[in-house]
Order: structure tokens, then C-alpha cells, then sequence
């Protein structure tokens, strides 16, 4: 549901440092076919060459506005979003938030609401200049959903540099919908934070190029892909719920740890410097971020299981090529990742791949830790007896 446009149909960027190569036409040929996905969020729709875009499509015939919101392309459910970035004088620094609209009309309107309080409407993440409750009651107006993302990441980010202590010093939580976790913490650290404790969990891969789509995301109980049933499974109305949040190791992700800023070793917060290079200077990573934050309450709720997911992009060994055949040979990343039993990847790839595959699968590797803006990596996996 955090997919960018690195460029548009006629080649302009939008998102600056998203691959040229997430066209619009090409997201929808990976997200279904390649990656298993039957729903997805591109959260650049607001540019007005995507909205051209999408008029486009459905003046082909090709993209239908369904009756619950949401628009089917070739069988794929697309739901509109923008991010959007703030930084009003209640902010402490910039946030990243996410809007998703229910028709291509409703994103034209947020669109055209925008343009006047963006220097450029026509790039992604673009600094909004107006307060942030001020989006989300126009976001609320068209009956759009209004997600803080990334909430923990050091940059960007409602805890990261947003606010101090609480989300109320920046939003009014009865107007946000759910937040995103982001790819270097999980649903048990998040439910540390008791003032999260009202809202759902998304997982969401921010993808900055084809192959970062579905890194992670969520499966959900639906009675159809539009866009009002999404909305109830946030709400968990009527049996409408996110059933399971798939997402990277946190360790994995690019700032979990506390790092130096400067020779980017890892920096003990209660140290006066740093131990590798004598920097005081450093970058805190989430974990650090989520202790200072966390309070032990009785207010926690039974979340969704959240399954830990290694890209095969992660897998050691494993290159465009092989990829390739495995998803000619078994279909979707999905399959190859959570379902494919050994015997059958023996007959596509080695047995050292096989064992890295499943090894992953089940949790048992060795990860170097990331931090700082670099990702973390998996070292070595264990032999699987399967």
C-alpha cells in the first residue's frame, strides 16, 4: 500500500530517487503477476500527469471505478494515495504521512487542494505548507484515510522527528485511520507505545523500486478489493480485519540500530561518544526511539500475528537470473517464499539456494544488523532437514 512513480508515462520524474522504471504500467504488471498482489496503494496519484494517466486507462476501457471505492485495473485493485510531508509549528521536525482517496475525482480534488500549498505539485513527498490538522479534516472532507507513515524511522517520521513525547502534539488521533510500522520495527515493539494501542497496524514496503514491492504488506479479510472494505478491515467492523502483517526482520531494516553519524558504528546512547571513531554525533535507530517511548500499561489488544519475511532480494546467492526461473517455474514471490516445499526448488536451483530459501523461511539465519540508513543483511543460514 507505499508504492511510488519514479516517472511518468511521458518520462518526467516524480519520485526523485524512485527507479525510473516504476512507470505506472509497470507497478501493475509486477504487483499482480510477479509479487501475488490482489490489492495495492500507489501514493503519488496526486501528481496531475498520473491522474492524466489514469483517466487515461479508463477512457480505454481498461480501468473501472468500482462501486466501493477503489479502481480495477486488469483484476488488480489500485487505491489512490498521496504522501505527503509536513512540518507545521507544532512539529519538531518533518513528518511523512499518507492519504488514500476512494475515486479518481476525490484524488483531483486533494490534487487541485494541494497545489496552492505546494511549491510543486508534481513531485512525490513534497512539503505541504499548512497545518497538519488542516489535511487531515480536508482528507476527512472527501472521505479519504489519513495514515501517518513510517512512524518510527529516524527521518521523516510522526516519532522519529515529529513529535517529542505524543502523537497528540502534532494530530488529532480521532482523524487518523491506522498507522505504518516501517521496515526496522515490528508489531511487538510498536505495541510498547500505548498511545498506539487504538490503532491498527499496516505493514508497507515504501517501495522505491520493482522489486521493493511487497517486501511487506498485509493479508486482509475482505468481502471484495475496494476501497470501503479496506477502510472496515482498519476499523475491524463486520468481520472486516487484517489478518496477518508480513514484514521484514526488523534487523533488517535500515535503522534499527543506533549508529554514529559519522563512521556509522554502532553507538551506545548512554555514551558520551563513540567508540570507533570518538564522533558524538549519531543517528538513533528505532529500537533506542521506542524504549524511550514505551509505557506498561493494561490498555494492550490482540494483534495479528506478525510473520517475519525475507525478500528473496536478501536471499545470499540468489540473482536476477535464478529468480527468474523460479518464478517461471512456481509463480509468485509469494509462493516461492512461504510455500514451495524443497523437493520442487531442487529442481530448479542448488541445494545450498534450497536450504538458504527455506532457512529463511523459518526463521533460522544469521543477520548483521542495520542501521543508519543501511540495510541490515543476512550473514549465513543453517542447513534445512526438510
Amino acid at each position: 500500500m507505499h508504492i511510488h512513480i519514479g516517472s511518468s508515462r511521458t518520462g518526467k520524474a516524480i519520485k526523485i530517487t524512485g527507479s525510473r522504471s516504476l512507470t505506472l504500467s509497470n507497478i501493475l504488471e509486477e504487483a499482480k503477476n510477479k509479487k501475488g498482489m490482489n490489492m495495492i496503494g500507489i501514493i503519488d496519484c496526486h501528481a496531475p500527469e498520473v491522474i492524466e494517466e489514469l483517466k487515461q486507462l479508463k477512457k480505454d476501457g481498461r480501468l473501472i471505478e468500482l462501486k466501493g471505492g477503489g479502481l480495477d485495473i486488469d483484476g488488480l485493485t489500485l487505491i489512490p494515495g498521496a504522501e505527503i510531508e509536513i512540518n507545521d509549528q507544532n512539529c519538531q521536525g518533518p513528518i511523512h504521512v499518507l492519504a488514500y482517496m476512494p475515486s479518481i475525482d476525490k484524488m483531483e480534488q486533494l490534487s487541485d487542494w494541494l497545489t496552492s500549498r505546494m511549491k510543486n505539485i508534481n513531485l512525490s513527498s513534497q512539503r505541504m505548507y499548512g497545518s497538519a490538522i488542516e489535511l487531515q479534516q480536508f482528507v476527512k472532507k472527501l472521505g479519504g484515510l489519513f495514515i501517518p507513515a513510517h512512524i518510527f524511522t529516524p527521518f521523516k517520521s510522526l516519532y522519529g522527528k515529529g513529535v517529542k513525547a505524543s502523537l497528540t502534539e502534532v494530530l488529532d488521533p480521532a482523524k487518523i485511520d491506522a498507522v505504518e510500522l516501517g521496515l526496522s520495527s515490528n508489531t511487538e515493539m510498536a505495541s510498547r507505545v500505548d498511545e498506539l494501542t487504538p490503532f491498527t497496524f499496516l505493514t508497507n514496503s515504501d517501495a522505491h523500486s520493482l522489486e521493493k514491492i511487497a517486501r511487506e504488506y498485509q493479508m486482509i479479510s475482505l468481502k471484495e478489493a475496494t476501497f470501503d472494505e479496506f477502510k472496515k478491515a482498519l476499523q475491524e467492523i463486520e468481520g472486516r480485519e487484517i489478518i496477518a502483517n508480513y514484514g521484514l526482520n526488523p534487523y533488517l531494516g535500515k535503522y534499527y540500530n543506533s549508529v554514529c553519524e559519522k563512521c556509522l558504528h554502532v553507538y551506545q546512547i548512554n555514551s558520551s561518544s563513540c567508540s570507533g571513531c570518538g564522533s558524538n554525533r549519531f543517528i538513533k535507530g528505532v529500537n533506542d526511539r521506542i524504549n524511550e517511548l514505551q509505557s506498561i500499561g493494561n490498555t494492550k489488544r490482540n494483534r495479528p500475528p506478525y510473520i517475519h519475511q525475507i525478500p528473496l532480494e536478501f536471499i545470499p546467492g540468489l540473482g536476477p537470473k535464478t529468480l527468474a526461473r523460479l518464478r517461471h517455474a512456481f509463480g509468485t514471490d509469494m509462493d516461492i517464499i512461504h510455500a514451495v516445499p524443497r523437493e520442487r526448488l531442487l529442481q530448479i536451483v542448488k541445494p545450498v539456494l534450497a536450504d538458504h530459501i527455506l532457512s529463511a523461511r523459518s526463521g533460522e539465519l544469521s543477520i548483521q544488523i542495520g542501521g543508519g540508513g543501511t540495510y541490515g543483511k543476512i550473514i549465513s543460514s543453517k542447513p534445512s532437514n526438510s
